[in-house]
């Protein structure tokens, strides 16, 4: 989700619910955590910038009366890449800045070597610099009406044909479609409907079947639930008790601005429109958690430590503690997420993610095609009980767009679960990741494969290499590009027959 994180990815719940966020958002002096730089943090990369400018990348590539075109950003890498038995490892984009994708991607440079791979990155429309109407592209519904996953995926194809058209040996080289999250669903996807295109895909963290009922609506929850669960003794138990805690604390004014002061938050808490956001804000941090519960420090969404949710867990650990005291330790526990780095005044209940992501194009998607039930019970979670909503978000997207959701059309688009007949793809799943639930993860047929990573978070072999990767991902990491040289030993076998063939 991205994802899948990640930014607004993607539900909508009734009144008041948490809206878990895309693949994919201090000096204050009670909380004892060091502030120390990541382990191991984004690298910035070695590679160039393009933009395609041919006339075939239209806004519109399913129409024939708009001959609009934009400029889509690219970046290209191309240290490792050999012409004779190489490949081309492209990473379709997803819903941010195509360069904090790069630098967050670094399985595709660790692998550049042994795979012989040029790695290309394709910017996604509507993010990023890649904006088909420049500043007026969110202006309105019509500006917007081309920003589908189906767009985006005739973008990578026209990109991929200009490829091969315009540099010397690359069309004789297998592409290899790879993302995570949202583009991680674009990667299988990409396979899916252009496979004379792109000999295989890695969909990492790719919830494919999130949608519809091909998967309980609370199934995403209760992954976040249980990774808290087992983080820490009552500690999810504590988080379940906050809610009703800060409804009892939030009834008057001046109980209302002694949980601002004691959440230290930057803006004070006015009345129940803000306590229902201050909530919301509160589920999505659990939320992005249990995403980025990575086994070393990083920085992908915010600065955090390693394994963040036991460190969140510490402060959340007394099951007999007044609700004043618990306000007090779930303050410490926030900001272990928004304030790793110490450097933040106070808590903005408006912001949980990096900047990188693009809520605004996100917002929209998750409005059109990308609809995503979600749902809560506050029993087999830890949240408070939210039954899944369409006529509301429907109403709520009409209101902010002029658009209503069309919730059945990505599986008629893909095909939900009936997807035997394609082949080449793995599908990676981290069990700690909440966007699991709603992914492929088992084999479905020799060729379409499931990959578990009990220790894994959000797409975490994606992720460049650290020391303190467990076991689990490292085999997960080598049986994907195990894979990936079958899909390129296969392709360049049937180029060689073909050649003789010739003759």
């Amino acid at each position: 989700m991205e994802l899948l994180l990640l930014l607004l990815l993607l539900p909508h719940l009734a009144p008041g619910a948490a809206i878990p966020r895309s693949p994919a958002l201090m000096s204050l002096g009670s909380l004892h955590l060091p502030a120390r730089p990541t382990s191991r943090p984004s690298i910035a990369r070695n590679y160039s910038i393009f933009y395609f400018k041919q006339k075939s990348l239209a806004v519109d590539h399913f129409g024939f009366d708009v001959n609009k075109t934009f400029k889509q950003r690219y970046l290209i890498a191309d240290k490792y890449w050999k012409k004779d038995g190489g490949s081309i490892l492209f990473y379709t984009g997803n819903e941010g800045d195509i360069i904090w994708f790069c630098n967050n991607t670094g399985f595709m440079w660790d692998v550049a070597e042994e795979l012989k791979a040029m790695l290309v990155f394709a910017e996604h429309r509507y993010y990023g610099e890649s904006l088909p109407f420049g500043a007026n592209s969110f202006k309105d519904s019509r500006h917007l009406n081309f920003l589908t996953s189906e767009q985006a995926l005739a973008d990578f194809a026209e990109l991929i044909k200009h490829l091969r058209r315009t540099i010397p040996g690359a069309e004789n080289q297998p592409v290899i479609a790879l993302g995570g999250s949202y583009g991680g669903m674009l990667a299988a996807w990409f396979r899916m409907k252009y496979p004379h295109l792109v000999v295989g895909a890695l969909a990492a963290s790719a919830p494919i079947w999130q949608f519809e009922d091909l998967v309980p609506c609370g199934i995403f929850m209760e992954i976040v639930t249980r990774d808290f669960k087992k983080s820490g003794p009552y500690c999810s138990e504590n988080i379940r008790r906050s809610w009703n805690t800060i409804n009892r604390l939030a009834t008057t004014s001046s109980s209302l601005q002694w949980l601002s002061e004691v959440l230290h938050l930057c803006s004070p808490l006015k009345n129940f429109h803000d306590v229902q956001m201050l909530k919301d804000w509160i589920s999505e941090t659990w939320v992005n958690l249990a995403m980025v519960d990575y086994p070393y420090e990083c920085n992908f969404l915010q600065p955090l430590p390693a394994w963040p949710i036991k460190v969140v867990c510490q402060y959340l650990k007394d099951p007999d503690v007044s609700d004043q005291q618990l306000m007090q330790n779930l303050f410490q526990a926030l900001n272990v997420y928004y304030n790793y780095s110490g450097q933040v005044k106070c808590l903005n209940i408006s912001e949980t993610a990096t900047s990188s992501l693009g809520s605004l194009g996100w917002s929209y998607q998750a409005c059109t095609e990308i609809i995503m039930p979600f749902c809560t019970n506050g029993v087999d979670d830890m949240f408070e009980p939210r039954s899944w909503d369409l006529k509301e978000l429907s109403d709520d997207c009409f209101k902010q767009w002029g658009v209503r959701p069309r919730p059945s059309w990505i599986t008629t688009l893909y095909g939900g679960k009936n997807i035997s007949s394609h082949r080449n793809i793995i599908f990676s799943n981290g069990e700690l990741d909440p966007w699991s639930g709603g992914g492929v993860t088992k084999n479905v047929t020799d060729t379409l494969v499931g990959i578990n990573i009990p220790d894994g978070a959000h797409h975490l072999d994606l992720r460049a290499s650290n020391a303190l990767d467990p076991k689990t991902v490292l085999l997960a990491r080598s049986l994907e590009v195990r894979y990936m040289k079958q899909w390129i030993r296969d392709f360049h076998a049937h180029q060689g027959k073909a050649v003789l063939n010739n003759f």
